[in-house]
């Protein structure tokens, strides 16, 4: 069954890039200000974050979706989230970077 390996592999490279995300969320010190329990932080939680609906300092709403999450960490005062200050670090990430964190925030449920 080699199509089953094949399955298995692409599965395990996501599960690797998650663990990546989180090494990063973690080096970076984005979990100082993001709970991944639902617990209330300076940030929102990345508890149940992923394809989650958000309303926005500017009254319009935002699904937490790749493109959102890319742009949020890499851009953090493009949409703030309403409710929250405006403190988010800027910081570098690549595009390998950015998409390993959003893995990590997809299985933050």
């Amino acid at each position: 069954g080699s199509a089953g390996a094949g399955a298995a592999a692409a599965a395990g490279a996501a599960g690797d890039t998650a663990a990546q995300g989180k090494l990063l969320a973690q080096a970076r010190g984005c979990t100082a200000c993001h709970s991944v329990d639902g617990s209330p932080g300076v940030g929102p939680s990345w508890k149940g974050l992923y394809g989650k609906t958000e309303t926005l300092d500017s009254g319009k709403t935002a699904v937490a979706d790749d493109a959102y999450l890319k742009q949020s960490i890499a851009d953090p005062k493009a949409s703030i989230v309403r409710g929250f200050p405006p403190i988010m670090p800027q910081q570098p990430f690549t595009e390998a970077e950015l998409s390993a964190m959003v893995d990590y925030i997809k299985t933050v449920k």
